[in-house]
């Protein structure tokens, strides 16, 4: 994961690549891995940093998706429980069994959903993490004490996976690094190129750390870019249709006295057809979300007048204690890249399946899809370009291939937990420079030496990558991340060979970045 040394070999190759994926999110970054573990040869570029967009934004959740068995798409149900098994079982020093309680405050609810939860374990099968049952009162208040009492008949409890998104998609990214893939953030890709018949051979792309342009060749370019799918079409087809009907969802990172325990809530129906989840997290709870449709995606999407109200009102509505606006640590909008249907008004009601494209010169795209499904979702992918390029048949191989980092699961109160086999080379880094042991902020658990470690081996370019995605400090709280960015911009420098002009711009483009994570009370 050394970004000079990806940026030279893909400009010193003169031989066309089997694959060019353009977007470096959960699923660009899956079919690397896909791609590169059957022995292809993957260039993928990424036009911001690795999961940037909804990637590092999603609810922190593996999950086979209650809602969509309400909805009675059973099929992407069971997919998607199949996934969460094999993600437990791929990285499970990211991946691990979160137990959620349904309350009841109705006497219908608790048969009712005791029903549906059965089928959920029923469709998990072997790949189940824990039956569901019935709870009692008082069980309810024993797992959640915060829960609001009056009115409260009992409960039902099942199990579903919990995770890091961001850094479960930088092991992806090492992953296809170790199998070969060649792989680009801050890349540009500005057109598309054809040969004489009109069809798709490659792309020129622009370095933006350098605005060096550059052109490859590829026997198949693959579009997945996300919520930007239509972009790149229409630069293959002014005349494309769009595709994709985006909608946003935000969530809100309270203090971990909101939710103590162990166990997290799911309120199955909310006022705008969504379920919402309140669920500890890294020493946080996360609530969310919302599902509002948007004309268009931005790579920093802000929440809407009312999204944060309705989540206040809504957590209120189940917890003893309301929060308040002044209680929010921070605000993370992510969009959801949707295949369109109808008007696209009601965005949750479409489905979570995921599409695959090809236009007439041979442009494969694909779009919809969650993060729990990302490794089926390569796998039919790759199996697509294989027949459109006419590469050599090779069967995909990521169904038990074990992802960087891999370790048995670590005490989850560990700060350095995540890096899974990493973690013992990040504590060495502590004892040989003991000023980069510390945390940089009481509030936060990230110290000096884990900012080092992503420059050095997860291809950390900016104060953003570090602070929002390599850790998670803008995410847990935003006003202690904007406390510790020259403190981050400092050390970056020092590792990078920067200048202090440099610390201050990094400075300056984090603290407009973090802005949309506070709210203000």
């Amino acid at each position: 994961m050394k970004r000079p040394a990806f940026l030279q070999r893909i400009c010193a190759r003169r031989e066309p690549w089997d694959v060019a994926v353009v977007g470096g999110g959960a699923t660009g970054v899956g079919i690397a891995v896909d791609a590169a573990a059957r022995g292809y040869a993957v260039v993928l570029l990424e036009q911001s940093d690795f999961g940037k967009g909804s990637s590092s934004r999603s609810t922190k959740l593996v999950h086979g998706g209650v809602r969509y068995l309400q909805q009675g798409n059973v099929s992407l149900v069971m997919e998607a429980l199949k996934e969460r098994g094999l993600l437990l079982q791929n990285a499970p020093h990211l991946v691990h069994d979160l137990p959620f309680v349904v309350p009841n405050y109705q006497w219908w609810e608790a048969p009712f959903y005791g029903i549906g939860l059965k089928v959920y374990d029923l469709l998990a099968g072997k790949y189940g993490f824990g039956p569901s049952r019935r709870l009692s009162r008082a069980e309810v208040l024993a797992r959640i004490p915060t829960l609001q009492p009056e009115g409260l008949r009992g409960g039902v409890l099942y199990h579903d996976g919990q995770f890091d998104d961001s850094r479960l998609l930088i092991n992806l990214a090492q992953t296809a690094a170790e199998h070969g893939a060649s792989l680009l953030n801050y890349a540009r890709v500005l057109r598309l190129l054809k040969d004489t018949e009109g069809l798709v051979c490659g792309l020129e792309f622009r370095d933006e750390e350098t605005e060096r342009e550059h052109r490859l060749a590829a026997r198949c370019v693959i579009n997945a870019t996300g919520p930007f799918c239509d972009e790149l079409r229409r630069q293959d087809d002014p005349k494309a249709q769009s595709l994709i009907a985006p909608s946003q969802g935000v969530h809100l990172v309270l203090g971990r006295s909101f939710l103590p325990g162990q166990s997290a809530i799911m309120v199955p129906h909310t006022r705008d057809g969504r379920v919402m989840f309140a669920l500890p997290w890294q020493g946080h709870v996360v609530v969310g979300t919302t599902d509002t449709a948007i004309t268009a995606a931005s790579l920093e999407p802000r929440p809407l007048a009312g999204e944060v109200e309705f989540l206040l009102e809504t957590a209120g509505a189940y917890l003893a204690r309301r929060p308040a606006r002044a209680d929010i640590l921070s605000v993370f909008t992510g969009i959801r890249p949707l295949a369109k249907a109808g008007d696209g008004a009601n965005t949750a009601a479409l489905s979570r399946d995921h599409t695959l494209t090809i236009s007439s010169s041979g442009l494969l795209s694909i779009f919809g899809g969650k993060w729990t499904t990302y490794r089926k979702m390569a796998e039919d992918c790759v199996d697509h370009a294989i027949v459109l390029a006419r590469l050599e048949e090779r069967p995909c191989a990521t169904h038990s291939l074990r992802l960087h980092g891999w370790h048995p699961p670590a005490d989850e109160s560990d700060p350095l937990a995540g890096y899974g086999s990493d973690a013992e080379q990040v504590r060495q880094l502590q004892r040989d420079v003991p000023a980069l042991a510390g945390p940089l902020h009481a509030a936060l658990p990230i110290a000096g030496a884990q900012v080092v470690w992503a420059v050095r081996h997860e291809m950390a370019r900016t104060l953003e990558d570090v602070l929002a995605r390599r850790t998670r400090a803008l995410f847990l709280n935003a006003r202690a991340a904007l406390a510790v960015a020259p403190a981050g911009a400092d050390i970056m420098a020092r590792e990078l060979g920067q200048s202090e002009s440099w610390q201050q711009r990094q400075i300056q483009e984090f603290n407009q970045t973090a802005a949309g994570f506070v709210v203000d009370h």
